[in-house]
Protein backbone atom coordinates (compact mmCIF):
# COMPACT_ATOMS: atom_id res chain seq x y z
CA UNK A 1 0.00 0.00 0.00
CA UNK A 2 2.55 2.43 0.56
CA UNK A 3 4.40 1.96 -1.86
CA UNK A 4 1.50 2.08 -4.32
CA UNK A 5 0.67 5.76 -2.31
CA UNK A 6 4.52 6.39 -3.13
CA UNK A 7 4.47 5.89 -6.66
CA UNK A 8 1.03 7.93 -7.13
CA UNK A 9 2.95 10.74 -5.46
CA UNK A 10 5.78 10.47 -7.97
CA UNK A 11 3.43 10.41 -10.89
CA UNK A 12 1.59 13.76 -9.23
CA UNK A 13 5.34 15.08 -8.77
CA UNK A 14 5.83 14.70 -12.44
CA UNK A 15 2.98 15.80 -13.58
CA UNK A 16 3.53 18.99 -11.52
CA UNK A 17 6.93 19.38 -13.09
CA UNK A 18 5.80 18.82 -16.38
CA UNK A 19 2.78 21.52 -15.53
CA UNK A 20 4.97 24.28 -14.51
CA UNK A 21 7.59 23.88 -17.40
CA UNK A 22 5.41 23.08 -20.10
CA UNK A 23 3.59 26.75 -18.51
CA UNK A 24 6.76 28.63 -18.58
CA UNK A 25 8.14 27.11 -21.69
CA UNK A 26 4.24 27.71 -23.88
CA UNK A 27 2.87 30.61 -21.91
CA UNK A 28 5.66 32.93 -20.94
CA UNK A 29 8.78 32.06 -22.97
CA UNK A 30 7.11 31.65 -26.35
CA UNK A 31 4.53 34.56 -26.51
CA UNK A 32 7.69 37.21 -25.24
CA UNK A 33 9.60 35.47 -28.10
CA UNK A 34 6.95 35.95 -30.84
CA UNK A 35 5.92 39.30 -29.87
CA UNK A 36 9.46 40.38 -29.58
CA UNK A 37 10.44 38.61 -33.17
CA UNK A 38 6.85 40.53 -34.38
CA UNK A 39 7.53 44.16 -33.07
CA UNK A 40 11.31 43.55 -34.78
CA UNK A 41 10.07 42.40 -37.81
CA UNK A 42 6.67 43.32 -38.81
CA UNK A 43 6.15 46.30 -36.29
CA UNK A 44 3.63 47.95 -38.41
CA UNK A 45 1.65 44.63 -38.89
CA UNK A 46 1.76 43.78 -35.54
CA UNK A 47 0.53 47.08 -33.70
CA UNK A 48 -2.55 47.13 -35.93
CA UNK A 49 -1.43 48.57 -39.03
CA UNK A 50 -2.14 52.33 -38.13
CA UNK A 51 -1.78 55.38 -40.12
CA UNK A 52 -1.55 58.57 -38.74
CA UNK A 53 -3.12 62.13 -40.12
CA UNK A 54 -1.89 65.13 -38.76
CA UNK A 55 0.51 63.39 -36.28
CA UNK A 56 -2.96 61.69 -34.79
CA UNK A 57 -4.08 58.00 -34.87
CA UNK A 58 -6.55 58.12 -37.68
CA UNK A 59 -7.43 54.28 -38.01
CA UNK A 60 -6.49 51.10 -39.59
CA UNK A 61 -5.14 50.62 -43.38
CA UNK A 62 -7.00 46.85 -42.62
CA UNK A 63 -10.77 48.20 -41.36
CA UNK A 64 -12.99 50.27 -43.55
CA UNK A 65 -14.70 53.42 -42.24
CA UNK A 66 -17.61 55.17 -43.26
CA UNK A 67 -16.88 58.82 -44.86
CA UNK A 68 -20.50 60.54 -44.00
CA UNK A 69 -22.09 63.77 -42.70
CA UNK A 70 -24.65 64.55 -40.91
CA UNK A 71 -27.44 66.06 -43.00
CA UNK A 72 -28.79 68.12 -39.93
CA UNK A 73 -32.40 65.78 -39.72
CA UNK A 74 -33.36 62.55 -37.10
CA UNK A 75 -34.79 59.61 -37.32
CA UNK A 76 -38.14 58.37 -35.58
CA UNK A 77 -35.72 57.24 -33.01
CA UNK A 78 -33.76 60.40 -32.66
CA UNK A 79 -30.58 59.77 -33.98
CA UNK A 80 -28.76 62.00 -36.63
CA UNK A 81 -29.37 60.30 -40.47
CA UNK A 82 -26.09 60.54 -42.06
CA UNK A 83 -25.11 60.67 -45.66
CA UNK A 84 -22.25 60.29 -48.30
CA UNK A 85 -19.93 63.21 -47.72
CA UNK A 86 -18.85 64.14 -51.35
CA UNK A 87 -15.56 65.49 -50.91
CA UNK A 88 -14.84 61.53 -50.16
CA UNK A 89 -14.12 57.94 -51.37
CA UNK A 90 -16.90 56.20 -50.55
CA UNK A 91 -16.35 52.48 -49.90
CA UNK A 92 -18.47 49.23 -50.24
CA UNK A 93 -21.70 49.23 -47.91
CA UNK A 94 -21.33 47.46 -43.91
CA UNK A 95 -23.41 45.20 -42.21
CA UNK A 96 -21.93 46.01 -38.91
CA UNK A 97 -21.58 49.82 -39.45
CA UNK A 98 -17.67 49.60 -39.62
CA UNK A 99 -17.85 48.23 -35.96
CA UNK A 100 -14.43 46.07 -35.38
CA UNK A 101 -15.34 44.41 -32.41
CA UNK A 102 -18.48 43.01 -34.62
CA UNK A 103 -17.40 41.96 -37.71
CA UNK A 104 -19.80 39.87 -39.57
CA UNK A 105 -22.12 39.58 -42.77
CA UNK A 106 -25.66 40.28 -42.99
CA UNK A 107 -26.30 36.25 -43.65
CA UNK A 108 -28.72 37.62 -46.05
CA UNK A 109 -29.00 35.44 -49.63
CA UNK A 110 -29.60 36.67 -52.96
CA UNK A 111 -33.10 35.63 -52.95
CA UNK A 112 -33.86 37.97 -49.54
CA UNK A 113 -36.97 40.06 -50.21
CA UNK A 114 -34.80 42.78 -48.00
CA UNK A 115 -31.39 42.61 -49.26
CA UNK A 116 -32.75 43.17 -52.70
CA UNK A 117 -34.83 46.06 -51.88
CA UNK A 118 -31.68 47.34 -50.03
CA UNK A 119 -29.40 47.01 -52.80
CA UNK A 120 -31.76 49.00 -55.50
CA UNK A 121 -32.34 51.54 -52.35
CA UNK A 122 -28.13 52.05 -52.56
CA UNK A 123 -27.73 51.96 -56.12
CA UNK A 124 -29.99 54.95 -57.00
CA UNK A 125 -28.39 56.75 -53.86
CA UNK A 126 -24.72 55.75 -55.63
CA UNK A 127 -26.45 56.71 -59.10
CA UNK A 128 -27.25 59.93 -57.70
CA UNK A 129 -24.16 60.70 -56.08
CA UNK A 130 -22.21 60.34 -58.81
CA UNK A 131 -24.57 61.43 -61.53
CA UNK A 132 -24.65 58.52 -63.31
CA UNK A 133 -27.05 55.74 -64.65
CA UNK A 134 -27.97 52.93 -62.38
CA UNK A 135 -26.81 50.43 -64.70
CA UNK A 136 -23.09 51.85 -63.86
CA UNK A 137 -23.34 51.07 -60.39
CA UNK A 138 -20.69 47.79 -59.72
CA UNK A 139 -21.77 45.13 -57.24
CA UNK A 140 -19.67 46.02 -54.60
CA UNK A 141 -20.92 49.97 -54.19
CA UNK A 142 -24.38 47.95 -53.11
CA UNK A 143 -23.09 45.16 -51.39
CA UNK A 144 -21.03 44.51 -47.96
CA UNK A 145 -18.16 41.99 -47.95
CA UNK A 146 -18.46 39.09 -45.19
CA UNK A 147 -16.68 41.02 -42.68
CA UNK A 148 -17.92 43.73 -43.12
CA UNK A 149 -14.78 45.32 -42.48
CA UNK A 150 -13.37 44.77 -45.93
CA UNK A 151 -11.35 48.50 -46.45
CA UNK A 152 -11.04 47.95 -50.07
CA UNK A 153 -13.59 48.54 -53.75
CA UNK A 154 -12.85 47.77 -57.04
CA UNK A 155 -10.74 49.90 -59.91
CA UNK A 156 -14.33 50.14 -61.43
CA UNK A 157 -15.72 51.09 -57.94
CA UNK A 158 -12.69 53.90 -57.68
CA UNK A 159 -12.72 55.17 -61.17
CA UNK A 160 -16.42 56.05 -61.02
CA UNK A 161 -15.74 58.66 -57.84
CA UNK A 162 -12.81 60.28 -59.56
CA UNK A 163 -15.35 63.31 -61.11
CA UNK A 164 -16.80 63.54 -58.20
CA UNK A 165 -13.35 63.87 -56.27
CA UNK A 166 -11.80 66.14 -58.77
CA UNK A 167 -14.73 68.65 -58.74
CA UNK A 168 -15.83 68.74 -55.03
CA UNK A 169 -11.67 69.30 -54.34
CA UNK A 170 -10.98 71.60 -57.07
CA UNK A 171 -8.27 68.87 -57.62
CA UNK A 172 -7.86 68.17 -61.78
CA UNK A 173 -8.91 64.30 -62.74
CA UNK A 174 -5.29 62.72 -63.71
CA UNK A 175 -4.34 64.13 -59.86
CA UNK A 176 -7.29 61.85 -58.83
CA UNK A 177 -6.58 59.37 -60.58
CA UNK A 178 -3.15 59.19 -59.73
CA UNK A 179 -4.19 58.53 -56.32
CA UNK A 180 -6.20 56.38 -57.18
CA UNK A 181 -3.72 54.44 -59.52
CA UNK A 182 -0.97 54.46 -56.08
CA UNK A 183 -3.49 52.76 -53.73
CA UNK A 184 -4.45 50.05 -56.30
CA UNK A 185 -3.12 46.24 -54.89
CA UNK A 186 -3.10 43.45 -57.70
CA UNK A 187 -3.75 40.30 -57.40
CA UNK A 188 -1.96 38.41 -54.70
CA UNK A 189 1.28 36.57 -55.61
CA UNK A 190 -0.14 37.08 -58.88
CA UNK A 191 -2.62 35.19 -59.79
CA UNK A 192 -5.09 35.40 -56.41
CA UNK A 193 -8.15 37.22 -55.55
CA UNK A 194 -8.83 40.63 -57.86
CA UNK A 195 -7.24 44.02 -58.13
CA UNK A 196 -8.54 46.40 -55.69
CA UNK A 197 -7.94 49.37 -54.28
CA UNK A 198 -7.72 50.40 -50.43
CA UNK A 199 -10.61 53.62 -49.32
CA UNK A 200 -8.55 54.12 -45.89
CA UNK A 201 -5.35 54.23 -47.61
CA UNK A 202 -6.59 56.45 -50.28
CA UNK A 203 -8.74 59.21 -48.46
CA UNK A 204 -5.64 59.70 -46.04
CA UNK A 205 -3.53 60.01 -49.06
CA UNK A 206 -6.32 63.14 -50.54
CA UNK A 207 -6.20 64.31 -47.07
CA UNK A 208 -2.88 65.27 -47.23
CA UNK A 209 -2.79 66.26 -51.11
CA UNK A 210 -6.22 68.73 -50.03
Amino acid sequence: MASTRRGALGQLAVGVRAMIVLTVLVGVLYPLVMTGVSQVLFNDNANGSMFQVDGKDAGSDLIGQAYTRDTGQKDADGNAIMEADPKWFQTRPSAVDYDAGASSGSNLGPNNADLLALVEERKKAVAALEQVDESQVPADAVTASASGLDPHISPEYAALQVNRIARERNLSVDQVKQLVEDNTQGRTLGFLGEPRVNVVTLNRDLAELN
